[in-house]
């Protein structure tokens, strides 16, 4: 992965929240916890090799659960948009990837020369990746492309 940046409020920032909470309300309500909105955003350049820009919006902090990333919103809000083809085996994590908005590609394949099996996403699809597994996404419509990821930890 190049390139991740943690970005703070801003113009950059404040545009990506403002198009993302055009669709999907931006708070968490933590057991015994007052409510409350997101608590970092995280750009990637080309993240695993792919093009264009992804925005992760962290939704918990990095010792609030077991696996911080359990919950977190991929935002591609471009066409073209892409994460590229990685593994988590090392992490030996899994994730499961819920559209809630947009339309998109997820390949996946085994190993780095399997073949690619194609999926087309759409609000309400939902995708699920072993930790052997290659996967990518990519937005391929006119609007953001906004994922739900849980990701699973087994070290």
């Amino acid at each position: 992965m190049s390139g991740t940046v943690i970005l703070s409020e801003g113009t950059e920032f404040d545009h990506v929240i403002q198009q993302v909470s055009k669709y999907i309300n931006l708070y968490v309500m933590a057991f015994e916890k007052e409510e409350r909105t997101i608590t970092r955003l995280e750009k990637r350049e080309n993240m695993y090799g792919g093009n264009g820009t992804v925005y992760m919006v962290q939704m918990f902090d990095h010792k609030e659960l077991a696996n911080n990333r359990l919950a977190a919103y991929m935002v591609l809000l471009k066409n073209g948009d892409e994460s590229g083809f990685h593994t988590h085996n090392l992490r030996n994590e899994e994730e499961l990837y819920v559209v809630v908005h947009g339309t998109g590609e997820y390949r996946e394949r085994t190993g780095t020369d399997g073949p690619i099996r194609k999926k087309t996403l759409q609000k309400g699809d939902i995708t699920a990746i072993s930790s052997i597994g290659y996967h990518s996404v990519e937005n391929t419509g006119d609007e953001p492309l906004i994922m739900f990821v849980i990701t699973t930890n087994n070290p």
